[in-house]
């Protein structure tokens, strides 16, 4: 469902709509790539295809496990600042970091589910947050680099005489 599709009234659904499309685009940029185009490096950062789909994976969790559910970063197993979060290793696969980033969203939405949008999350280390807030946050980053990943594809296709 689009997120034009969804009732203009009810605040909740759109965003939780916006979000699912996002999330959705942004792993749909790795459709068709090799492992090779999807950690191909097009900028002179570190910016890859697939270390974008990492780094919102990361994200997610941050917001959603971390600030909304009180666990921290290292007790969740994740790396302390955004730079690191892009970053592949050699276990990172198309495969591997699209199931990360999927399981990564089956949580946010099981810990959100019936959580009110004006409930105050308490674990992000800049202080306390709204539910509102977090999906804003949320939503602003998965859109940014949505953003990045479809330039990124279209450079590497490009390339590729695709």
């Amino acid at each position: 469902m689009s997120s034009f599709d969804v009732p203009l009234d009810d605040e909740r659904i759109q965003l939780d709509a916006f979000v699912e499309e996002y999330r959705s685009a942004l792993e749909s940029t790795l459709d068709g790539l090799t492992e090779e185009q999807a950690r191909r490096r097009l900028v002179p950062s570190s910016t890859t295809l697939l270390g974008l789909l990492k780094h919102v994976t990361w994200m997610q969790r941050v917001w959603f496990e971390e600030c909304v559910g009180g666990t921290s970063r290292r007790t969740l197993g994740l790396v302390q600042s955004p730079e690191e979060s892009f970053r592949l290793t050699d276990v990172d696969t198309v495969a591997s970091v699209t199931a990360a980033h999927r399981a990564a969203c089956a949580t946010a939405r099981s810990m959100v589910t019936d959580l009110p949008l004006d409930t105050v999350a308490t674990g992000h280390r800049a202080g306390p947050r709204t539910l509102r807030w977090v999906y804003l946050q949320v939503l602003r980053e998965l859109a940014h680099h949505c953003g990045h990943a479809d330039i990124l594809r279209e450079q590497l296709l490009d390339a590729e005489g695709l």
